[in-house]
């Protein structure tokens, strides 16, 4: 028998040679889907290691900041002082420091309007018209006063647009501190008007105004040695890299405002009345429900006797990426403890009486909700607070966010209104994590912040609400824009300033990316391992791309590469379906089959080996007799059984009857695994998951035989959307099956 094996198996080499040499080859690079990332990777260095982790050269700068504020709530303006000391932690000497002046962006001869492409509108309102051709432009940008040196003499600085570059005396060698000064101040826009980040929100019913402040001061660039300088100009979308330091801030407001800002407030009985004092304390030690620090009626109260007087709050904030603080006279305040692992964390909101109930309901919560899951899927939050205001926009900072979200005038809130406030909560709480720890470079990799982070969003939303509606990040609402204009979609690894639909890019197709390697790909004990692992390695650190793909192969021994260059380096589609499915049932006798492959190496039916042979139903070997035959009645499967199975484990055997062929196709250019739901005769389902590396040596089909003891009625891939598979129509099999979108477009007809 082994000399017929081994004659077949030279009979193969030798046809396969010939065809070989009578066939055209041409030449070719790597163009597998499961090729190595190599070529789009940078090299590991002594930074940052092949594995992913800081390597043992890792270095980054640390920048402190001394600020002075006065908020002028009269004009709506802000002067500000600082001093700034750069420490130069890396082994370059520094020729000159980079500052971000990104209030620039709205300066009154800022390009940023010349940028957009957008034609005449087909109509205007009257204040969009009077916007865009009749008023003056918003005279914001920073008014920078003067920048000296220690010493109080001038310092030379060039300021090109939304950057400011301070040429240094002479270099600044490694490990070597600078400090300057800067004086400056700013016309603050109003943010519901005007738009923006941050910004102040009138209040006409009772004159007031609430305040949202950040990117106000000049701050430094990061250094690295990925980059150097990074210093991308600031066009209004793309966010920020930025340096760890410490703060000492002092911020001087109307004596009747209320504030809350990052770091801990060092001047507590200066700025708190004794009853507030006392209710603050009291939040310290509740776990179970918010505490009102500041009352609605006491809010109310401000905002009619308006007080002319000022008083200084003082923060310190120790090892923090940026600054934000907001202010008001109508801010109701409320506060609970939130245990991360047997240490307290507070979390703190702070709301006007309009966004009341809502944020006296939700909103913290909410963000303790969010600091124990993200806590859970990273690290312990080590800092002290977690703060959300309602500042009817959403954006993040260091230990406090601006969130939207406000109730009818009567008070009712509907569903909608309620789940979109406490996911931009969590959404935003989250941005402690992603990136004002994990300090990722947004200016550049739009997806490294908000990609990852709205992954975690979701984790914690199914948290905070048994059955939570969850939509952003689930595969199958990704699928809509993929199926887009591809000259119009570009890949997740795209800097931020030039991407179409930024919420779908940046946002919603990362987060279901690893919605997909945690359910479907990787599962959830290897996932979480090495999402966490990633997550430790580089807080308070600044990770790259390479940093994230290379950590989570290195901490899940899972090549990853053939994922990570599909979904995030191409803006392709994937489309797997059932291009073939073919029953057949086992024999003893020689097939027409076996005859012809025996003809095609010079040998007889009978010098093949003992064998099994498969029949298909549709063949003409096809009988009744063979479909009704049994396992046992074959003697060379029953003498193999007789001989390797014990007798109890011959009893728990489930010796097949039916034996499909599946033929599956992929349309689509990404690989991913393949998803099958086989229905049965009687009612039961089995599912079969076959990994994407089935797709290695066929990128358009393969073909796989499932043994069956029971009859299969119907066969689904991917019966629960779980891959983003763009087209349904081939999920089924038979072709009659209704998928769900077939029902979905039936239900539209008929309504």
């Amino acid at each position: 028998m082994h000399k017929v094996v081994f004659k077949i198996l030279a009979l193969l080499l030798v046809t396969t040679l010939t065809y070989a040499q009578e066939t055209e080859q041409k030449g070719h690079y790597n163009i597998s889907k499961f090729k190595q990332l190599k070529e789009e990777l940078p090299t590991p260095n002594s930074q940052h290691t092949a594995s992913g982790a800081p390597g043992y050269e890792y270095t980054q700068q640390k920048v402190d900041y001394k600020i002075d504020l006065i908020l002028d709530d009269e004009n709506q303006r802000i002067y500000g002082e600082e001093t700034i000391t750069y420490h130069n932690n890396s082994k370059d000497n520094l020729e000159y420091l980079w500052l971000q002046l990104d209030q620039n962006m709205r300066a009154a001869d800022s390009e940023r309007p010349d940028i957009q492409g957008d034609g005449a509108n087909v109509l205007y309102s009257p204040s969009q018209f009077s916007k865009t051709f009749i008023e003056d432009h918003f005279d914001g940008g920073f008014k920078i006063e003067y920048v000296k040196n220690m010493d109080d003499s001038d310092a030379s600085y060039l300021i090109n647009k939304t950057m400011m570059r301070l040429n240094l005396e002479k270099p600044l060698a490694s490990g070597e501190s600078h400090s300057f000064k800067i004086k400056w101040w700013y016309n603050i826009n109003n943010h519901v008007t005007q738009g923006g980040r941050s910004g102040f929100e009138h209040f006409p019913v009772d004159g007031n105004n609430s305040y949202v402040i950040a990117q106000f001061f000049p701050r430094l660039c990061v250094y690295d040695n990925v980059d150097g300088w990074q210093n991308l100009q600031f066009w209004g979308r793309s966010e920020f890299a930025l340096e760890f330091g410490d703060y000492e801030v002092s911020i001087t407001t109307p004596a009747d405002h209320v504030l809350g800002a990052t770091g801990v407030l060092q001047n507590e009985k200066e700025v708190l009345t004794k009853a507030q004092q006392k209710r603050l304390a009291e939040a310290r030690t509740n776990f179970d429900n918010p505490v009102i620090i500041v009352t609605q009626d006491e809010a109310i109260k401000a905002e009619q006797e308006k007080s002319k007087k000022t008083k200084t709050w003082k923060f310190f904030a120790e090892n923090v990426r940026d600054y934000a603080f907001a202010t008001s006279r109508k801010f109701i305040w409320d506060a609970m403890a939130v245990d991360i692992n047997g240490r307290t964390v507070m979390a703190y909101s702070y709301y006007s009486k309009e966004a009341n109930p809502l944020y006296g309901d939700h909103s913290t919560r909410a963000v303790a909700q969010t600091l124990i899951t993200y806590s859970r899927a990273t690290f312990d939050y080590p800092y002290h607070k977690a703060i959300s205001v309602d500042g009817q926009m959403g954006m993040e900072y260091p230990q406090i966010c601006f969130n939207p979200g406000r109730p009818n005038p009567d008070g009712t809130y509907s569903d909608r209104t309620k789940y979109r406030m406490i996911g931009v909560t969590i959404h935003e709480v989250g941005h402690n994590f992603f990136p004002m720890i994990i300090n990722s470079d947004e200016r550049q990799w739009t997806w490294m912040d908000e990609g990852l982070n709205s992954f975690v969003q979701m984790l914690a939303m199914m948290d905070y609400e048994e059955g939570y509606p969850l939509n952003r990040g689930l595969p199958k609402n990704i699928v809509p824009y993929m199926k887009g204009d591809q000259s119009k979609l570009t890949p997740i690894m795209t800097q931020g300033d030039h991407i179409y639909n930024f919420g779908s890019n940046a946002y919603a197709k990362p987060a279901t990316g690893l919605w997909m390697l945690r359910n479907t790909i990787m599962g959830p004990e290897l996932f979480d391992f090495a999402f966490k692992t990633y997550a430790k390695r580089w807080k308070f650190k600044h990770p790259t791309p390479a940093d994230f793909f290379r950590s989570m192969e290195d901490a899940s021994a899972m090549d990853l590469d053939w994922f990570w260059r599909g979904w995030f380096y191409t803006t392709g589609t994937n489309d797997i379906g059932i291009k073939e499915v073919k029953k057949y049932y086992v024999t003893d006798k020689p097939t027409e089959r076996a005859e012809n492959m025996a003809k095609r190496y010079g040998i007889t039916v009978d010098e093949l080996p003992p064998s099994l042979y498969l029949v298909s139903e549709d063949s003409e070997e096809f009988s009744d007799e063979l479909q009704n035959k049994k396992a046992e009645d074959y003697s060379l499967l029953s003498d193999y059984i007789d001989s390797n199975f014990s007798s109890e484990e011959k009893n728990e055997l489930k010796a097949p009857k039916y034996f499909y062929e599946l033929k599956f196709e992929k349309p689509g250019d990404l690989v991913m695994p393949i998803i099958v739901e086989f229905e049965y005769e009687d009612g039961t389902k089995e599912r079969k998951q076959y990994p994407a590396q089935i797709w290695r040596l066929n990128d358009k089909e393969v073909t796989k035989v499932f043994p069956s003891s029971k009859v299969i009625k119907n066969i689904t891939v991917d019966p629960d959307e779980e891959t983003a598979d763009v087209d349904l129509s081939n999920n089924s099999w038979p072709k009659n099956k209704e998928t769900k979108f077939d029902k979905f477009k039936r239900e539209q007809i008929k309504g």
